[in-house]
């Protein structure tokens, strides 16, 4: 039998897509107050919103008529001339308010500008109170008490009030990335979580502002500027450099129109540009803005706006991909000023090794390595550095220390090259950075008119599995492209004629099993040309400057000019850092020489 739902029951379904948690309800009320031009919103939560949200705004209110339509199903101010193609607001008091109010008990007073009193209505479960006269200023307080209580089954979905907590202090955050002219206020049982004050100026100056406030200073000391249009969309932000990354894709701030978003397409282009740089576990660090004509993008294809869709998307994508990496390429060698952070911290502490040991939210922990502390480090520095040799070429008359990366000087187990600079120490891993020049190059040659090759004077047989092989085999010709050539030799075997000629002297053996590991980790879900690049990256890790060989003056010098000289040199291909500077009075404060 077919049937008409009754209302409570309809706007609990609407609910249901909506309101997941607490936080979904915070946005909600909070897109509200921004629509209604406030310029600061209080957020106050008991129990992580499950016994009381409570939302205070100096918007413009409501009056009384307005009120009582606000909680009416489909009202809303988002559609002032019936177009769904064309929203330029969040939806003013409306679509969402029926139905929190139909799993809670909700309150709202609100005061216009031309009414001499406030007015409130109360909804408790679906069922709406008659409106009555109410003291307050102008705005609108919404309170929300014992969420989900008309739907219990709901409630044994939520998290732990941490968690609940966490999502709700996010969704706060992206709000006020998104609209730095508005202050927001958030507390939790009497505890302040968040208070950054309202930003004046241009939009730009607003918006730096306010991400050193969410995002804190060490973002905007190592974020690039990223900007970009196309075909009337506007793209801006900031992303950081790839040594400043994180464990969780949760620090990446997307909007479209100045809605956060969690797109998957537009995630997935941000993964893209910096998939040369980072490794497979950690995650770039970026707060983008896309300005998009609204009849080119539609933000109603998910219940709650977290996802949107594009009328062009590989334009959309290609604006962002572009972008992002032409800011990338411009950073030259620069690393994060965190690695250097995270040493002098660890160098600091006698309970912690040379470099960092531990995870940090910056350096990976597998890139840990131990060491000796300070005080150690010190007494044994002349039996750590061997000396360099001179070569007929050096001359001490000639410096190198005004150079970024300075002049060479030592050598430490023969894997770091030690230099000085104009005021402090550079310590570069030989093995990390030369593996980013030689891949940096390789990509250069596909670019433009393929790798050359190298015959082998005798051709090498490589013994794998006959899977391997057969994965192999399949990308002979892409292979061949990158200066790789193999053939067939028999079940589970192939043959080596040529490699390519940048990487000298290389383990056949080693570098094919490598290949056969990344191709069968990626299988079909790269295009050609990203299975190139990471093929490039495997085997310019077998073609550079192994750790423990020894280098001369000249060697070292050539390395740190090529860095220089080389985009994106500051760190590996893995997203390690491939140096770490120590400023002069950061190392005399190590020794008591300054306070």
């Amino acid at each position: 039998m077919i049937r008409i739902l009754p209302p409570n029951l309809v706007n609990q379904i609407a609910a249901g897509e909506v309101i997941e948690r607490p936080a979904s309800v915070i946005k909600e009320l909070a897109e509200n107050a921004i629509d209604a031009g406030a310029t600061h919103i209080e957020i106050s939560l008991q129990q992580a919103g499950k016994t009381l949200i409570q939302i205070r705004d100096n918007g413009k209110g409501m009056n009384r008529h307005e009120l009582q339509l606000a909680i009416q199903r489909h009202a809303t101010s988002k559609l002032p001339d019936d177009d769904l193609l064309r929203i330029h607001s969040f939806g003013f008091r409306g679509e969402a308010l029926p139905s929190i109010g139909s799993i809670s008990r909700l309150s709202i007073t609100s005061r216009s500008a031309e009414e001499s009193h406030a007015w409130q209505i109360n909804v408790e479960g679906g069922q709406v109170s008659e409106l009555t006269p109410a003291a307050g200023e102008q705005g609108t307080t919404v309170e929300v008490r014992d969420v989900f209580f008309a739907t219990p089954a709901r409630l044994k979905f939520l998290k732990s009030d941490r968690s609940e907590t966490s999502a709700i202090k996010e969704v706060v955050e992206r709000l006020a990335m998104a609209w730095p002219q508005v202050g927001f206020s958030l507390y939790s049982d009497g505890r302040k979580l968040l208070q950054v004050s309202a930003q004046q100026g241009s939009d730009a100056e607003c918006s730096q502002r306010r991400q050193a406030q969410i995002m804190g200073q060490a973002f905007a000391d190592n974020a690039l500027a990223v900007a970009g249009e196309r075909e009337g969309i506007v793209l801006r932000g900031f992303a950081a450099v790839p040594t400043f990354s994180r464990g969780t894709s949760s620090a990446q701030y997307l909007f479209v129109n100045n809605r956060p978003v969690r797109d998957r397409l537009l995630m997935g282009v941000v993964r893209a540009a910096y998939q040369d740089f980072l490794a497979r576990d950690r995650h770039p660090v970026v707060v983008l803005f896309l300005d998009v004509p609204s009849e080119l993008v539609d933000v109603n294809v998910h219940p709650a706006k977290a996802e949107v869709r594009f009328r062009d998307s590989g334009m959309v994508r290609g604006l962002i991909l572009g972008a992002l990496k032409h800011a990338l390429a411009e950073a030259g060698h620069r690393a994060s000023t965190t690695v250097a952070l995270d040493a002098l911290g660890a160098m600091r502490s006698e309970q912690t090794a040379f470099l960092p040991s531990a995870p940090s939210a910056f350096y990976p922990s597998h890139y840990s390595h131990g060491g000796a502390t300070a005080a150690q480090f010190a007494e044994s520095a002349s039996a750590l550095f061997a000396p360099i040799p001179r070569t007929e070429t050096e001359t001490a008359a000639q410096p190198q220390t005004s150079y970024p990366l300075g002049a060479a000087c030592a050598q430490l187990h023969e894997t770091y090259i030690v230099a000085q600079t104009r005021d402090g120490v550079v310590i570069v891993d030989q093995h990390a950075a030369h593996e980013r020049l030689v891949y940096e190059r390789m990509k250069a040659q596909i670019a433009t008119h393929g790798l050359t090759r190298q015959a082998l004077l005798m051709p090498e047989v490589v013994e794998l599995d006959a899977e391997s092989a057969a994965q192999l085999l399949a990308r002979e010709a892409e292979l061949a492209e990158l200066g790789l050539v193999i053939e067939a030799f028999g079940d589970g075997a192939l043959l080596v004629r040529e490699t390519p000629a940048l990487l000298g002297e290389v383990d056949v053996q080693g570098l094919l099993r490598d290949l056969a590991d990344d191709i069968e980790e990626f299988g079909d879900a790269l295009s050609l040309r990203d299975k190139l690049e990471h093929v490039c990256g495997t085997m310019a890790c077998h073609g550079s400057v192994r750790a423990g060989r020894r280098l001369n003056a000249d060697e070292m010098n050539a390395l740190l000019r090529q860095m220089e000289a080389t985009p994106h040199s500051g760190q590996c291909n893995h997203g390690r850092p491939t140096y770490v500077e120590l400023k002069r009075a950061d190392i005399e404060k190590l020794f008591g020489r300054r306070g």
